[in-house]
């Protein structure tokens, strides 16, 4: 991990296309701004946690609706003999 000090109104480049800027700081919070292709996603850590874990509950229900169509499936064949 990189660490750097910087003051208000000061920059950091990551690349060439990303740029975080030190907007303000207020006791213990401080304000960054980012700037950065549209195509390049930029989230708070708690909001990416929370895409993360929706995208693998998603993937969880999908795979089990899978094997739920798949026991119908085979239980319709049997039937059918």
């Amino acid at each position: 991990m990189l660490i750097l000090s910087r003051k208000i109104d000061e920059k950091i480049k990551i690349g060439e296309e990303i740029t975080i800027t030190l907007i303000d700081i207020h006791g213990d919070q401080v304000k960054i701004g980012v700037e950065a292709p549209k195509n390049v996603k930029v989230f708070r850590q708690e909001v990416f946690d929370a895409i993360q874990k929706e995208n693998e509950a998603a993937v969880m229900e999908e795979s089990r609706n899978k094997v739920a169509i798949d026991a119908v499936s085979a239980l319709s064949k049997l039937l059918k003999k």
